[in-house]
């Protein structure tokens, strides 16, 4: 496996309840995605980094964590783990594991001790101001940020209640943690990606907002709460202890910031490897949105030597193929959207069900959604339930080749025609689209690795770019003009998201299309 790999890498994430059920209890498992490696092999994908499996009341799907050294029985047990990464590396992917380390479980040790009165210092505690809490701070998932406990005092949890913020200004936290990095490290792991990366520190004081709308991170300093400097100083401890394993191991930032030049100072040298390029994924599907997000990400990356990464879809937002329009349309973005993101340089992260070009399912039983957003918002917001529903690998069965025994959110019946099984062998199919996109892409030297894109003027609506290395160069365009455009004809395409035609030398690219071809 070669070095700086993580540069240009492809990375599929695998949210672990929804990928596959090997004993037909409805939940996916270790033993299931073992059991699916070798689909990701011939998919083409480097690594698979995937969710929280450790011990967990499951109040958020995982992210509550009351042992990270333990493997919850529901997905298997550390033997399951051993065995999925040798097999992993056996195929030649690399596993990155989900590490939660802005707050535990209320059901850890720590906070179990904590409520008893002893070692309150390993969480944030304070006073409140009469009956009211410390502060002004909101919960992500809707509400307080602070809840009482029986002695008066109060606890802070930027997520659920079940979800308490540890104190990383306390040097035990700090020493449990790279002690907690280095037991799954020996265990043969490749990297993990840091949830909530930018919220381990927060603000001396803990000071009032004082403004509405206090999760948006608008303008560009950080909130009291998130993104503070201080973070900063963890990460390089951290990184001297991945950096003291062979074969490069990684960290990969969850850091929401205000701008791409504040997630650039994840990635200096002694920090982070890579950092999600949120910026991206949720730029709009127009022309000037995605020229200004890919200049700005790649120009921010530039000073601290760092690769950029791109993003269409993860376990916390709603599916790109329905964000983009939904249907026919959405699926033609979405399709087009990957072949601008896989010709763009850096590293590419894929979400499980994007290469079947699943939608978001917006119409599950307000009974069924377990996401804690549903009932902290007082039912007003649904939640992430819609993008975690269990994938269909077959075309019939209970739980369409998921497991044996249903799961754990109800699949739409529509489903089984996008199911793996479907889409194999289909030319045309959205699976088929990806399988041959990545192998274009790991083939040819201009694409992935590099720093930079030329831009080449063209019609009024299209992005052009081109990609040059080892004496090989590549052009992409994506036609977002909502018009068919004239480009020259280039000859033979290497890719194409959509069929196009030819006439009278000139190439004719239908809206939302992308094309790519050897210069």
């Amino acid at each position: 496996m070669s070095q700086d790999w993580w540069r240009h890498a492809v990375i599929y994430q695998v949210y672990v309840r929804s990928f596959a059920d090997s004993n037909g209890d409805g939940i996916g498992d270790l033993p299931g995605i073992r059991s699916r490696l070798p689909y990701l092999r011939d998919l083409g994908v480097d690594a698979v980094w995937i969710t929280p499996f450790y011990a967990s009341p499951m109040a958020d799907g995982g992210y509550d964590v009351a042992d990270y050294r333990a493997v919850d029985p529901q997905f298997g047990g550390l033997d399951d783990v051993r065995a999925l990464v040798a097999d992993a590396h056996t195929l030649g992917i690399r596993v990155i594991v989900d590490i939660v380390p802005n707050h535990s479980s209320d059901q850890h040790e720590w906070f179990q001790e904590a409520l008893a009165g002893r070692g309150r210092e390993r969480y944030i505690f304070r006073e409140g101001i009469g009956d009211q809490p410390p502060n002004d701070w909101e919960s992500v998932f809707g509400g307080p940020a602070w809840t009482r406990v029986e002695d008066g005092s109060w606890y802070l949890h930027l997520f659920a209640p079940e979800q308490p913020d540890l104190n990383w200004d306390l040097p035990e936290v700090r020493e449990e943690f790279r002690d907690v990095l280095r037991f799954w490290l020996d265990l043969g792991v490749d990297g993990f990606r840091v949830d909530v990366a930018h919220g381990m520190i927060k603000a001396p004081g803990l000071p009032d907002i004082g403004h509405a709308d206090q999760l948006k991170l608008l303008g560009t300093e950080p909130l009291p709460f998130f993104d503070q400097d201080g973070v900063h100083d963890i990460h390089r401890e951290w990184r001297e202890v991945v950096d003291s394993y062979e074969g490069e191991r990684v960290l990969v930032a969850e850091a929401w910031t205000p701008s791409a030049e504040r997630t650039a100072m994840y990635l200096r040298a002694d920090e982070m490897h890579q950092a999600f390029n949120f910026h991206y994924l949720t730029a709009e599907w127009n022309h000037d949105a995605l020229r200004s997000v890919i200049d700005s990400s790649l120009a921010a990356v530039a000073p601290v030597g760092a690769p950029t990464t791109w993003v269409l879809s993860n376990h916390d937002v709603q599916r790109h193929v329905t964000r983009y329009g939904g249907g026919e349309t959405g699926v033609r973005r979405a399709r087009a959207a990957l072949a601008l993101m896989l010709a763009l340089p850096g590293s590419v992260y894929l979400y499980q069900g994007e290469e079947l070009g699943l939608p978001e399912v917006l119409d599950l039983p307000d009974e069924l959604l377990q996401d804690p957003m549903w009932e902290r918002s007082g039912h007003t917001e649904r939640g992430r339930d819609g993008c975690r529903v269990p994938l269909p690998w077959t075309t019939s069965g209970p739980s369409l080749g998921f497991g044996t025994g249903g799961s754990w959110l109800p699949q739409p019946l529509d489903w089984a025609k996008l199911s793996v099984e479907a889409q194999t062998g289909d030319q045309d199919s959205m699976l088929s689209f990806y399988r041959n996109a990545l192998r274009v892409r790991r083939e040819h030297p201009a694409l992935g690795a590099g720093d930079g894109v030329t831009w080449v003027d063209g019609p009024e609506g299209v992005l052009w770019f081109e990609r040059r290395a080892e004496d090989r160069g590549i052009a992409c365009a994506v036609n977002l003009s909502g018009e068919v455009v004239a480009l020259p004809d280039p000859g033979a395409a290497l890719l194409a998201s959509s069929y196009y035609g030819v006439r009278d030398g000139q190439l004719l690219l239908p809206p939302d299309t992308a094309v790519w071809w050897e210069l």
